[in-house]
């Protein structure tokens, strides 16, 4: 036999672990296992390959005179004899599952076993006010629950299911399979239950057979202050009913809230604009801000320019599970009239001439004056 470097095939170096041959090779045989490349010569050859270097690598005694002798001929044995040993491999069924439905002797996964039933979403719609304080909502949704007429059993009230003569109840049954490579068991659903391990002959009238019913059901919901747009509340067990005696699943609340007229909220703080007169931005005023509390009184002091910023502390939105809250921005914005009586252009004049602005701009309309004071 030709010699080959058995720890190149494996992708190794030489002197590796047991632990690091064993697990290269598992990831070599995953990759290149017949029934996973069905049809590739090359791919058959190349695991032929990986098996003849485990069976040496992984044996001390033909490891140590492979390292000395660097050869795969020991006394006319060893090499690949069309079998393979696994019996020493050590949870190595578990690699085959992928490729044998159940995997190599395994007991595979067991379909009558108990299952956690499906998680359920909902939207919840709320107005601004409500995800800022916090309200109860009553929702209804539709889902499966277990059946009260047969008690979730499937079979009609007085009767039972009966336990699978095929597979005896376990809901799998082995096929034994003959390859080039030696024989393999792969452990599939039984196909007289479908996995289930119980027959039922008389189903029930109500559910059909399937042990649950679909029902709707009205719940309370305690949205707490501070929620927004993306948020999700979490009920656990409120969802799908679990099959042969497994939990039920979870529902999903998702938060989806409506725009106001007048707030804007970013994170937990609130914005606002207020309009405010030329001449109040000027001399400065007392002005009411609207706030999520009521209104509030708010000094401007004089000479307060446009696109100024004031901060009310305390004033915006309620951090959820928490005792603090954001803030609320208000942007002042001051407007330009668009027209003006003659007293008022008079006064203006007055005031242009006595801040020694010259006639030329004195021509300029009133707006526009006003605009170009504010570039």
């Amino acid at each position: 036999m030709a010699k080959k470097d058995y720890y190149e095939i494996l992708g190794l170096q030489k002197g590796a672990s047991d632990d690091e041959i064993k697990k290269a090779f598992r990831k070599l045989a995953i990759k290149y296992h017949p029934d996973k490349n069905q049809g590739d010569k090359e791919a058959e050859e190349k695991f032929k390959e990986i098996n003849e270097a485990y069976q040496v690598l992984s044996d001390s005694e033909k490891k140590a005179q492979y390292d000395q002798f660097g050869t795969t001929d020991f006394n006319g044995g060893g090499g690949f004899n069309g079998g393979f040993d696994f019996s020493d491999m050590g949870g190595f069924g578990d690699i085959f599952e992928s490729f044998f439905g159940g995997g190599f002797g395994s007991s595979g996964r067991r379909r009558n076993g108990p299952e956690r039933g499906a998680d359920v979403e909902y939207t919840l719609n709320l107005t601004f006010e409500e995800a800022v304080f916090g309200v109860e909502k009553e929702i209804s949704i539709n889902k499966h629950e277990r059946c009260e007429t047969c008690s979730g059993s499937g079979a009609k009230p007085g009767t039972s299911p009966k336990t699978c003569d095929k597979c005896g109840g376990s809901g799998q049954v082995r096929v034994q399979r003959n390859t080039p490579l030696g024989s393999f068991v792969s452990v599939n659903a039984c196909d007289k239950c479908g996995g289930k391990g119980k027959i039922i002959s008389e189903p029930c009238p109500t559910c059909r057979g399937t042990g649950k019913e679909r029902k709707n059901r009205k719940i309370k919901i305690n949205v707490p202050a501070g929620v927004d747009t993306g948020n999700v509340i979490p009920l656990r067990g409120h969802g799908e009913h679990g099959a042969n005696g497994g939990p039920p699943g979870d529902l999903y609340v998702n938060i989806r809230v409506a725009a106001h007229s007048l707030f804007k909220r970013k994170g937990f703080d609130i914005s606002i604009d207020r309009h405010i007169s030329f001449a109040k931005a000027t001399f400065g005023c007392e002005i009411k801000v609207p706030t999520v509390d009521g209104d509030v009184k708010y000094e401007i002091p004089a000479g307060t320019q446009p696109g100024t910023v004031f901060r009310l502390k305390g004033k915006g939105v309620p951090r959820v599970n928490s005792s603090g809250r954001g803030d609320q921005y208000v942007t002042v914005i001051v407007d330009v009239p668009k027209t003006l009586n003659d007293k008022q252009k008079e006064a203006l004049k007055m005031f242009m001439e006595a801040s020694g602005e010259n006639k030329e701009e004195s021509k300029k309309s009133f707006v526009n004056k006003i605009k170009d004071s504010f570039k």
